[in-house]
């Protein structure tokens, strides 16, 4: 593709003799994997920056490179050095342009909690209106098959559209996906032609990237404010912290607001029971009652159940036929997934690694229990720190019985990670290997009980140090069922 209609009327300078004849074959931002006729795009991250590596891509074939206003590049060149104040935002523009096709309708959300979950909610009442869809996010892109692929929650730029042209190429017509924080405030998201965007909540997260909560905030409202185009649809969980500041961020942008949740107008839950292992709920929607059975514990996933709703409805499907369809979905691996049962007990595993979301898997189950409610859990290492004492106190308070053990250490000191927990924890047990908690949890289970393991949900391995050592909650938890 020629250059030249790849960076018309983007905030890039150009070379004056630049010429219009050069032909591009391939992006990266990664100097290993440039090619003959490749753009290669210098990025300055934490870690690296990316213009020591520009030699080098020169040296592989790289036909053009692309720098930050004040890089400093290697002299004697013999490549175009293209110019931009934000090349991050630049690159995804022109990945954009370069793959070109994209899924018709492409929704995607963004919140602290429950964006997993949305979109594959979101992918199967899309499914359920006969759209060949697809999500993607943190467990990876889930096609119509049910076939999961990767598991990141926002690729880089260039695999992410490369990643839109194939499904559109495949047929796909319809994705969902999740707009991480980091995603949005890295411009990876830059480019994706999103007809609607959905909020769900905002707690206390990935302070060890962004300096504060509203630092963290505005990366999130990137979605509405940048990503969307005016007049677009913005479904917000009414009942979810610092929805109003998504609502004033939609209407100064003139975004259609859709609301959703026990608070919400456009699809309101006017009440929510339950009734064994299912919730019923009842939906209003443009003066219709619907009364579904959800097939899911938990009133978080009720409330993501909600969202999706109102993104399917937000790109025109039909309420009679998204709203019943709540009665099929099935829950995503991993996220309040019931694991088996035993003395009358119940086992339980949710991704929860966060304070919210603790909080919120807790009080999820918390309904099943007439004995105890268990809670094994832990906090990664490399992390925000801050968050330690808090989910220890909320665990304290939340559950009947707390066993704090491992989570991904990392390389931090796992005995130092679990202090932290446990100095808010008061009375809570301290086993360090994860195994040996979950299995000791198991082992205390009485009739009406409930155990919540919590923290790594559908994920298969264990980080200490710089390795990953394979480990399953799930699988872990579900041996102990049978050996006990």
């Amino acid at each position: 593709m020629l250059l030249s209609s790849l960076i018309t009327d983007l905030d890039i300078a150009a070379p004056a003799a630049l010429s219009e004849a050069v032909d591009i074959t391939g992006i990266t931002a990664d100097s290993r994997k440039a090619a003959p006729g490749f753009l290669f795009a210098a990025l300055s991250g934490t870690k690296a920056d990316g213009a020591k590596f520009i030699a080098d891509a020169v040296a592989k074939g790289a036909a053009v490179v692309v720098v930050g206003e004040a890089a400093e590049v290697p002299g004697g060149l013999s490549v175009p050095v293209l110019r931009t104040k934000e090349p991050r935002r630049a690159l995804a523009l022109i990945a954009a342009r370069f793959y070109g096709a994209q899924p018709a309708t492409t929704v995607a959300v963004t919140g602290t909690s429950g964006k997993t979950s949305v979109a594959e909610f979101t992918r199967q009442l899309f499914a359920a209106a006969g759209h060949p869809s697809a999500s993607l996010g943190t467990i990876g892109l889930v096609k119509p098959n049910g076939a999961v692929y990767g598991s990141l929650t926002t690729p880089d730029p260039v695999s992410l559209h490369a990643t839109l042209a194939d499904l559109a190429r495949e047929g796909i017509t319809h994705l969902a996906f999740e707009a991480s924080s980091h995603g949005l405030d890295q411009y990876r998201l830059d480019g994706v032609k999103v007809r609607a965007g959905a909020f769900t909540n905002l707690g206390r997260d990935h302070l060890d990237y962004h300096p504060t909560t509203e630092a963290y905030l505005a990366a999130k409202l990137r979605l509405f404010e940048d990503l969307l185009p005016p007049g677009a649809p913005a479904v917000i969980n009414m009942d979810g912290p610092r929805a109003s500041d998504v609502v004033a961020a939609a209407k100064r942008r003139g975004l259609e607001i859709v609301s959703v949740g026990a608070a919400g107008e456009t699809v309101r839950l006017a009440r929510l029971g339950r009734d064994g292992f299912t919730q019923t709920l009842s939906i209003v929607h443009a003066g219709r009652t619907y009364e579904v059975r959800l097939p899911l514990i938990g009133t978080y996933q009720a409330a993501n159940a909600m969202v999706a709703v109102g993104l399917a409805l937000a790109v025109g499907e039909k309420p009679e036929v998204v709203i019943p369809a709540l009665e099929n979905l099935a829950g995503v691996k991993g996220r309040l997934e019931i694991v088996g049962e035993r003395n009358g007990a119940l086992a339980v595993v949710d991704y929860a690694h966060k304070p919210e979301a603790l909080e919120a898997a807790l009080d999820g189950v918390r309904p099943f229990v007439t004995g105890k409610l268990i809670s094994v859990f832990g906090c990664g290492g490399d992390r925000d720190r801050g968050k330690r004492p808090i989910m220890g106190a909320i665990s304290a308070a939340r559950a009947d019985l707390t066993i704090i053990t491992d989570d991904n250490p990392r390389t931090e000191d796992p005995a130092a990670i679990r202090a932290e927990i446990l100095a808010a924890a008061p009375g809570a047990t301290e086993i360090g290997d994860r195994q040996e908690a979950i299995r000791t949890a198991v082992g205390l289970m009485q009739p009406g009980d409930v155990v919540l393991v919590a923290g790594k949900g559908h994920e298969t391995g264990q980080i200490v140090g710089q390795t990953v050592i394979p480990f399953s909650d799930h699988d872990c938890l579900r041996a102990a069922l049978l050996d006990l």
